[in-house]
């Protein structure tokens, strides 16, 4: 049974079609849904830009998710929402294991194959490092 869902939310299309489907998943369960953003670092980055980054995305986010919160609040769906800095997909993965995930869904880029091959895919490293179930939506 799916009593704690995670969504990985980065403002993106995919992100808000995961996002849905979460809502989905948790209305259909009563799950609890939990939503975390990542912030990802530049590298390298002075503290001067590390301060200003964070402190921009952490607005943007915010706000982002005052939003969700309403959509979740008017589905009666119970909600968290959480932002982080550093790698998303390591971040992805501490988050459901401190919150005892029971699924986490995630949007997927669409990188090219050699951006991909270089840098990785962030579901890709969800997928094979989560404890739990893990849906990537398109």
């Amino acid at each position: 049974m799916l009593e704690r869902i995670l969504v990985a939310f980065d403002g993106s299309e995919q992100s808000r079609k995961a996002f849905e489907l979460g809502l989905e998943i948790a209305g259909r369960f009563r799950a609890k849904l939990f939503v975390i953003s990542v912030i990802q670092l530049p590298e390298p980055a002075t503290s001067v830009e590390i301060a200003e980054l964070l402190d921009h995305e952490r607005e943007h986010l915010l706000s982002e998710a005052a939003h969700l919160q309403k959509r979740a609040d008017h589905l009666g769906i119970e909600f968290e929402a959480h932002i982080a800095a550093g790698h998303p997909a390591e971040q992805i993965i501490r988050h459901a294991e401190d919150c005892r995930a029971d699924m986490i869904i995630m949007g997927r880029r669409g990188r090219t194959r050699v951006t991909r091959w270089i840098l990785g895919s962030i579901s890709e490293r969800v997928l094979r490092y989560a404890h739990c179930p893990v849906t990537v939506v398109k």
